[in-house]
């Protein structure tokens, strides 16, 4: 039997273990961040260029329960302080997922806590308002490893999608394209920081879907364009890059990738606009929205269309327990709270009513 709701403010735990960060915050209704402990699992995927679905869930056994307790000790409350829990039910690898999702029911079972299934694309779509006060709607890039998508965000648990990636997302893109170019994982740093010294006009790459209509993304034709502008270099050089190949190849990667970005973006805020919405604001969100060029890129764009263009700090934007505890405050308001019987999700998408994307898949 579920303990009567303290009254405020409400402390909520998050609990985020989608894929290779295992993470525990514990933030307040008035929007004090109280604990956010990151366990990044880099190092153990290094090796193979990119997320093993099975070491990566191992690694959220073997240390979930240490980082409940040490975030507890950060915020210097017990668990009976807690309001609620709050946990990442998907989208996901699926073995990451239930591992959260089973020590928050462990919890919240033990002592008689809500527990409060998220969406980790909304635990992203809604980490803005943590920092910042922004209102509904607004319109939502979201741009991580896994996912690259186009949303105007109407409210808590209402969403309509804009575009999604039909093939890799943003950062895949950049995980890949750095293991071509023999670069370190993750692909997204690596590449940035090549490409400081790279001239991005060198190679020709394609603008994937650039003057097409609608919002959707495409990277793996750029990806694929990488590739083989490599292998020519390669083979003009007699069997190996430069340093300067490879800083050239990242800079004329990235601006192609930053310019589709930028496209598909115009396309959405047209779209936003023509429904009347006076709330121009853009939000950027996920791991990709680190990356100084597309930054850049947005904020002129959205100069031209009078948008303030808005991004979560960088400890925010990649995946963390203060976004999935903050999602959850939202729904311990709108007391949205689920049963010990929710079970993980490998999909979860955002806007379940959106046409399908030709050619996405699961990403969709």
């Amino acid at each position: 039997m579920q303990k009567k709701q303290k009254k405020s403010p409400a402390l909520i735990m998050g609990i985020e273990s989608s894929c290779d960060e295992t993470a525990v915050a514990i933030v307040s209704e008035e929007k004090e961040i109280l604990a956010n402990i990151i366990l990044t699992q880099l190092e153990e995927h290094k090796p193979y260029g990119g997320v093993v679905p099975e070491i990566a869930a191992r690694s959220h056994i073997d240390h979930l329960n240490h980082l409940v307790r040490e975030a507890l000790e950060k915020a210097n409350i017990e668990l009976d302080d807690l309001s609620a829990i709050a946990v990442t039910s998907g989208p996901g690898l699926i073995g990451g997922v239930m591992v959260g999702l089973m020590t928050a029911k462990s919890i919240a079972l033990a002592k008689g806590l809500p527990l409060i299934s998220v969406n980790h694309l909304e635990g992203h779509a809604l980490s803005i308002r943590l920092t910042e006060e922004v209102q509904f709607p607004y319109l939502l890039l979201l741009v991580s490893g896994g996912h690259c998508q186009l949303l105007i965000v109407k409210g808590v648990g209402d969403y309509q999608r804009l575009g999604t990636t039909i093939d890799d997302a943003a950062g895949e893109a950049f995980d890949k394209t750095a293991k071509i170019l023999g670069l370190n994982y993750p692909g997204g740093p690596a590449v940035e920081k090549a490409a400081l010294n790279g001239k991005a006009n060198r190679f020709k790459f394609p603008r994937p879907l650039k003057g097409k209509p609608g919002s959707n993304f495409s990277f793996s034709g750029l990806k694929t364009a990488v590739l083989r502008a490599r292998d020519q270099v390669v083979e003009e050089n007699g069997g190996h890059l430069t340093t300067q190949d490879i800083c050239d190849l990242a800079a004329s990667f990235q601006e192609a990738l930053s310019d589709s970005i930028i496209d598909r973006v115009k396309k959405g805020i047209e779209h936003y606009l023509e429904q009347g919405t006076d709330n121009k604001v853009l939000v950027v969100a996920g791991g990709v929205a680190a990356n100084s060029v597309i930054k850049e890129k947005l904020a002129s764009l959205c100069t031209n269309y009078d948008f303030n263009v808005k991004a979560p700090p960088i400890s925010l934007c990649t995946d963390n327990g203060a976004m999935i505890a903050w999602a959850g405050v939202e729904k311990y308001h709108l007391k949205e709270f689920s049963g010990l019987e929710i079970g993980a999700k490998a999909r979860w998408p955002l806007d379940p009513d959106a046409p399908p994307a030709i050619g996405a898949g699961v990403k969709a």
